[in-house]
């Protein structure tokens, strides 16, 4: 691999997939969305099969399970499943400035072509600021017809905001190649990694999918995340006594989301 300005793509092997979806996760606010494809990666057996590779990702290498380092990457993984094939990205970063993101989106898509992907999934955050006992899932698609659908899957439309980081710019890349984008957001604080709001997330899109995998890792990991809310809530009443802790509300204007 040489260094440049650019994205770089370092293909394995370009698998011969059945009816493809791709879903994508990227490290964001919660780690909502890394956190669910990286639990469907391990359930279902993902085979690494591209590197992605970006001069505007951090400047550090990362420390591997091996003890041995590598520059940070996106990573696309493919799963032979039914009802259909999966395409799944993963990562260690997002792009840090818009050119390499709209570059890198570009690229993705580019290789959602050559597999015959028609549908893209990504999943992230909707950041409310505030702590709640059950996390709904927002959604919005690049297809009003998919729109309509949300309802059946307990999926609230959002209808103002933006979605920023490549968990938006995927989908809307993707609709200029005539590529479905749907995009699954967790409900989240955006205090804590939130393994609850992924399972949330899961639970939707494999209902979407028709898809059947293991869910009691994530289980777990929600049940930790319950776990360390509660140690925050009890904090913050000894430490403010009655009153509750003021939370920064999110610009209704805005609508973010990771």
């Amino acid at each position: 691999m040489s260094l440049s300005n650019r994205v770089i793509v370092e293909i394995t092997e370009m698998p011969k997939l059945k009816n493809p979806q791709l879903v994508c996760g990227l490290p964001g606010s919660g780690y909502v969305g890394k956190l669910a494809v990286d639990h469907m990666i391990e359930e279902l057996k993902g085979v690494p099969f591209a590197n992605i590779f970006s001069p505007s990702f951090p400047p550090q290498v990362l420390i591997q399970s091996d003890g041995t380092a590598d520059l940070m990457k996106n990573t696309l993984y493919y799963c032979k499943s039914k009802p259909c094939d999966l395409v799944l990205l993963s990562g260690d970063a997002q792009p840090v400035s818009p050119e390499s993101e709209y570059e890198m989106a570009d690229e993705i898509t580019r290789i959602c072509e050559k597999l015959g992907v028609k549908t893209i999934y990504t999943l992230a955050a909707y950041i409310t600021g505030t702590f709640t006992k059950t996390q709904k899932v927002y959604g919005t698609s690049t297809s009003a017809e998919i729109v309509k659908e949300f309802p059946k899957h307990d999926i609230l439309p959002m209808n103002s905001g933006s979605i920023t980081g490549m968990n938006g710019l995927i989908i809307g890349v993707g609709k200029r190649k005539n590529i479905t984008g749907i995009c699954l957001l967790g409900e989240t604080s955006g205090y804590v990694v939130d393994a609850k709001a992924s399972k949330s997330i899961l639970e939707t899109l494999s209902k979407m999918l028709d898809l059947k995998f293991d869910l009691s890792g994530i289980a777990k990991k929600a049940k930790d995340t319950e776990q360390l809310v509660k140690t925050i809530e009890e904090q913050m009443g000894a430490r403010h006594s009655a009153e509750s802790l003021p939370m920064t509300q999110p610009d209704k204007k805005l609508g973010y989301i990771s």
